[in-house]
């Protein structure tokens, strides 16, 4: 018997699109590149050699075009872990449900799902106006716990390593820590000479990311240096910021590819932000943008 999804499940806008997104199945391509930023969508689609749609919802905005011989998606997501949520259950449901029957298309189609985003570096090797590229997206979030599914042995491992970390420093975090590994292939092709590591996705900005203005955090500076010392195999923490693990995850959960670049704005360690925001986003854009014409 066929999976039903029901109207308060599944919810479809009167013209046949997706919910939140507002978007129809044929609306997207095979890649889809998030950004966070809503004003961030044509500075991408710009770079396109033809433009075929536009559609926008709330902070939801999506371009779709031609990329060469490439049909690529760019959408915004806004902040944060709970819209990576919305996202990627929603472009998931157009590619592999068939919303007027409401069930499960026999084919399914697996999306590459490639983050254009900002953070902040850990570490002095990797300055401002750099670009990381994340193997792993460890959850500070709490997204994933949400969710039925089977870590490999690599993030099993992980987080073997990260426990034992914590237990052997006597750190007491205000959270349980998640691990979800990138697309290896993604990894390959578009990271090859990029700065790659282990990216921490917090569910804020503020104290979740150890900042403290008058509310003072519960990642005190002394965890918040530790935390450069971590190693799981090879892989060492390299940066943080607010929607990695939740994209890592959830992809692995549905069977799509994902890589999360990001150009280093605040580095941590040396207390420094970008000169020149703007055009440190402008050059990632570009430089990734060639190496997805080229997968």
């Amino acid at each position: 018997m066929a999976t039903f999804f029901p109207p308060s499940e599944l919810i479809v806008n009167p013209d046949g699109s997706i919910y939140h997104l507002n978007l129809r199945p044929e609306d997207i391509g095979d890649i889809i590149i998030t950004v966070g930023d809503q004003n961030r969508v044509p500075m991408v689609s710009k770079h396109f050699d033809r433009l075929e749609v536009r559609r926008e919802k709330r902070e939801f905005v999506t371009h779709t075009g031609y990329l060469g011989k490439k049909r690529i998606s760019v959408i915004s997501t806004g902040i944060g872990p709970d819209n990576i949520d919305i996202v990627l259950n929603e472009l998931d449901a157009l590619v592999n449900i068939d919303l007027n029957k409401r069930e499960p298309l026999e084919s399914r189609r697996s999306l590459d799902v490639i983050r254009m985003g900002t953070t902040g570096g850990l570490h002095s090797d990797t300055p401002v106006d750099s670009i990381v590229c994340s193997s792993f997206g460890l959850g500070f979030d709490n997204l994933l716990h949400f969710y039925d599914w089977e870590p490999n042995s690599a993030e099993n491992q992980m987080m073997e390593d990260w426990n034992k970390f914590v237990s052997d420093r006597g750190y007491a975090l205000p959270m349980v820590p998640y691990s979800a590994a990138g697309s290896t292939k993604l990894l390959d092709h578009i990271a090859k000479d990029y700065a790659k590591g282990i990216t921490i996705t917090a569910p804020g900005f503020y104290a979740p990311q150890g900042r403290q203005l008058r509310a003072k955090s519960r990642l005190s500076s002394t965890v918040m240096d530790g935390l450069r010392e971590f190693r799981s195999n090879g892989h060492h923490i390299t940066n943080l910021e607010m929607e990695t693990s939740a994209i890592y995850g959830l992809c692995r959960i549905l069977g799509h590819q994902p890589l999360s670049c990001n150009v280093v704005l605040a580095n941590r360690q040396d207390n420094t932000f970008s000169a020149n925001p703007k055009q440190a986003v402008k050059n990632l854009i570009t430089a990734i943008l060639e190496r997805i014409a080229s997968l």
